[in-house]
């Protein structure tokens, strides 16, 4: 791959998750001070991201893969976000930002999966390529949590109060402007040249991905996809209003540290899998998972404060090798015809159906364990995710066989 595709594609990585970590951290925070939004809202604004991703496969099948190349789509989706991310800036109750929030991720959803074909499109190697590559997305979302607690201070405690929230959206929202515009000078990425008297509206669905399910393994690997998915909705929804509430300080910039070790893990990514395949790659992610709770469950801002920071630094092994693998998995076990189909439907799979009953049960669960004080039980909230954790690997050990993949094309 040549220097300068690497660097556009790096750019294109490092504006796509700058995008999504400048406002979907402090979520909870905004909708609970700026719109007053009770437990049960704010489980319906994260639920948004997995409504999006549900669509996406569906969007992907019938529109990248068939008719139009990746990257202007791209840069369309990601145009019309910016205008939907303002709107959301400006809301003072939640009845009028949800439309906005549930609209914005039926847009930027599909975006996960375009940003990977466009990026696979281009390497010969994709185990060896593209862990370096979307570690800039690793380090945009970092920037935007050291943006939000370092340069502007929105997530201090007085700051919160004033509503300076809200500034995020406007940030991000230039950002998608960016990006959008950016996204027309990527290198081309067609669509599938299918045969038009062979269409039919199954395969412009992602029929084609769906087959991939016939592989016994690639549907254990599905199936653990979205259980894992449900223990990652704890955090998502839960780890910022748990920092906060435990009197932490600058906890948007805290919890950048876990994407600071994704970006160390990532890189080590490549030589874990050479090293010991497939398999143990994610059973050592299924793990970090249910250390990573307890430690939560267990540590406090005091004298424990080590075990918060650990919990949050293990997020490099729970996120890398479990979610980056997958993709490289999926990459793999798809082909050249429907590979962006495929990676819609893993989408599906962890960031739609999975994290959409994650966030349900995140939402009772906490719902259960509030206290006479308004504060929570995070002991026993944090326990339920770990317990959760232990049992998909214990499946995952049993059940999937080992399997040797050659990534090189």
């Amino acid at each position: 791959m040549k220097s300068y595709i690497k660097l556009k594609l790096s750019l294109m990585m490092f504006l796509q998750f700058f995008i999504w970590g400048g406002w979907f951290v402090t979520l909870g925070t905004f909708l609970g001070n700026n719109l007053s939004a009770t437990g049960s809202q704010i489980a319906m604004a994260f639920s948004t991201q997995s409504w999006g991703a549900i669509i996406a496969p569906v969007f992907i099948g019938l529109i990248a893969d068939r008719y139009f190349n990746a990257e202007r789509i791209l840069g369309v989706l990601h145009l019309l976000g910016f205008g939907l991310l303002y709107l959301m800036s400006e809301t003072k109750n939640f009845s009028v930002f949800y439309p906005y929030v549930f609209g914005y991720m039926i847009l930027y959803m599909p975006t996960l999966a375009l940003v990977n074909s466009v990026s696979f499109n281009q390497m010969k190697d994709t185990a060896a390529e593209f862990p370096l590559i979307r570690t800039f997305g690793t380090i945009g979302w970092i920037i935007s949590g050291i943006v939000i607690s370092y340069v502007f201070g929105w997530d201090a405690q007085d700051s919160i109060a004033e509503g300076a929230l809200s500034n995020t959206f406007k940030m991000v929202a230039i950002a998608s402007l960016l990006l959008g515009v950016f996204c027309f000078s990527l290198p081309k990425t067609p669509p599938y040249k299918n045969d038009q008297k062979n269409f039919s509206l199954k395969n412009a669905l992602g029929g084609d991905a769906l087959k991939l399910l016939n592989d016994r393994n690639f549907l254990l690997f599905f199936i653990a996809s979205i259980l894992i998915c449900i223990p990652l909705a704890f955090y998502y929804q839960q780890a910022n209003p748990f920092l906060v509430e435990l009197g932490m300080d600058n906890p948007t910039a805290k919890m950048s540290l876990g994407q600071a070790s994704e970006v160390l893990f990532m890189l080590l990514l490549p030589l874990f899998f050479s090293r010991f395949g497939f398999k143990n790659t994610i059973l050592v992610g299924m793990v970090a998972w249910v250390v990573r709770y307890l430690l939560f469950a267990y540590g406090d801002a005091g004298e424990k404060t080590f075990m918060l920071i650990t919990g949050i630094l293990l997020h490099g092994i729970c996120y890398d090798f479990f979610f980056v693998s997958g993709q490289i998995y999926t990459d793999f076990k798809a082909g050249e015809k429907v590979k962006s189909a495929a990676q819609g439907l893993i989408t599906l799979a962890t960031y739609g159906i999975g994290m959409l009953i994650g966030f349900w049960i995140a939402g009772k669960i906490s719902d259960i364990f509030i206290l006479e004080s308004g504060m929570h039980d995070w002991n026993m909230i944090w326990k339920f995710p770990a317990l959760f954790a232990l049992g998909i690997f214990v499946l995952f050990l049993l059940i999937f066989k080992n399997e040797k993949i050659n990534f090189k094309n």
